[in-house]
């Protein structure tokens, strides 16, 4: 790798500038919490930094979002343990689920519980696909997998939300095909 490849800060800053968004968006279907999100994000950006001497600048974007899903699985593997031994039952409620404080919650918490009972494998493609506004192919590269399961994850995902959510939208024309 030659210096003008090398992954550097203005590099790093305009990676940040395109993605952190996009990236919080997914991240936060995740774990459901703005403030454990952002710290993700941030721990995701720090890490691709610290690895820099390493890092292709074309190769960023995608490492940083299979950076920031790792880092998130093992905060939600985390917190589920915490709730298992009655740790989280501590927190007053309205500090951990903020989102029950506004409109629609009810609704929210179906979509969130449609999300949350789709395999990871699902829920990883459909959160990276249409939270992330990612293509087929970064997904794929994020991931580790064919474009095509991709697609077939993708389609998986949206019909069984489909399914558990089939009373709270209008039906849709099927799959829009935009990617």
């Amino acid at each position: 790798m030659t210096a003008t490849d090398a992954f550097d800060r203005p590099a790093l800053e305009r990676l940040y500038a395109e993605v952190e968004r996009p990236l919080f968006n997914v991240v936060y279907r995740w774990l459901w919490q703005r403030d454990d999100a952002a710290e993700v994000v941030q721990e995701a950006f720090l890490r691709l930094w610290a690895m820099r001497a390493r890092v292709e600048p074309a190769t960023a974007r995608p490492l940083v979002y299979r950076i920031a899903l790792n880092l998130a699985a093992s905060r939600r593997r985390r917190a589920k343990v915490r709730r298992w031994v009655g740790l989280e039952a501590a927190t007053p409620r309205d500090e951990r689920h903020p989102e029950r404080l506004m409109g629609g919650a009810t609704e929210d918490a179906r979509v969130r519980a449609a999300i949350e009972a789709l395999p990871e494998k699902l829920r990883r493609v459909i959160t990276l696909c249409e939270l992330g506004e990612m293509a087929y192919r970064d997904v794929a590269e994020t991931l580790g997998i064919p474009e095509g399961t991709v697609a077939s994850r993708r389609h998986a995902a949206l019909q069984q939300l489909r399914r558990a959510l089939k009373d709270l939208a209008p039906p849709t024309g099927g799959d829009d095909g935009r990617r």
